[in-house]
């Protein structure tokens, strides 16, 4: 077994276990997730990233370790927002927060799969016809002006195809049966609204997929580290919407910023071929503007809590 093979072996052998353990023995009980186990959780995988990114340092080079922060970093910003529309599904369908580390486990399991397929397939495509590049650039602007200009869209998931779709393969009971994802009611397998769930994440991570996979591709085509940053950013994922849950006013800026970021990283792939832009200058673009946009929604936040106290 080579060095590269042995590289990614190891490295989702490491995966696989933190998810087990995550699942079966600190999570084996459903409970509601505290504020601040939320925020333990969150330090540990933002530090297991860092450490990993020093692991990247070391074995290979400076700049591949500033490709994977930068790709870490535009990915955890992107789950930001991906966390926000999980939150409408979750009070849409009144999940109990007891279930809900379950759910997101396994739609984070999900997004995994998806994720390494979105991945190699963009990758390859990149390699076997680099016009593409200008496509996945000028889909990145696009998908920013919509961002930005779009109306915050009530969520309709009696709408969405796969709901609709599972609604026909199998009957829905109308309430929860603890966190079960199926139950048999007179000999017949019925799913609970618990799975429409987890089909209704899977459905949003696979939208967010298709944005933010070009965006890291614009940083680096090196498969390894797209695909470890996109791992340890949607790992960290389930505990950082417990420690955002109810605090979405202090970000009310956020998708500006991720929209001006968007515009960079398409511009950037689109100029590549004439304006090589060095990763560190797109690290500095990237966590400045979401260092705006963040300090941006602190000041409005709290302007806007001082008038209501007047």
């Amino acid at each position: 077994m080579n060095d590269s093979a042995l590289l990614w072996v190891a490295f989702n052998a490491f995966i696989l276990i933190m998810l087990a353990l995550d699942l079966g023995v600190f999570h084996r009980k459903a409970h509601e997730v505290s504020i601040k186990e939320a925020l333990t959780w969150t330090g540990i995988w933002i530090a297991l990233a860092m450490l990993f990114n020093l692991f990247i340092y070391y074995h290979f080079d400076k700049e591949k370790a500033i490709e994977f922060f930068t790709g870490y970093i535009i990915e955890k910003s992107l789950s930001v927002d991906n966390i926000f529309v999980i939150i409408m599904i979750f009070s849409y369908f009144n999940v109990p927060r007891i279930y809900q580390h379950k759910v997101l486990f396994w739609g984070v399991l999900g997004a995994l799969v998806m994720r390494v397929i979105f991945i190699f397939a963009g990758v390859e495509l990149l390699h076997r016809f680099h016009w593409l590049i200008y496509i996945f650039g000028g889909f990145l602007i696009i998908t920013a002006i919509r961002m930005i200009t779009s109306k915050d869209d009530k969520l309709e998931p009696e709408r969405n195809p796969l709901v609709k779709l599972v609604r026909k393969k199998f009957r829905v009971t109308p309430a929860f049966h603890g966190d079960n994802f199926f139950v048999k009611i007179r000999g017949q397998l019925s799913a609970t609204p618990l799975f429409l769930v987890v089909i209704m994440i899977e459905f949003t991570d696979l939208i967010f997929a298709v944005d933010s996979i070009p965006a890291i591709l614009a940083i680096s085509e090196d498969p390894f580290i797209v695909y470890t940053s996109n791992v340890f950013a949607i790992l960290g994922l389930r505990s950082l919407y417990f420690a955002l849950s109810g605090i979405e006013k202090y970000f009310q800026y956020l998708k500006y910023g991720l929209a001006v970021i968007l515009v960079f990283v398409g511009a950037k792939m689109c100029l590549m071929d004439f304006i090589k832009i060095p990763v560190e200058v797109s690290l500095i673009v990237i966590v400045f503007v979401l260092g705006i946009s963040m300090l941006a929604s602190a000041v409005m936040s709290k302007q806007q809590h001082s008038a209501a106290r007047r």
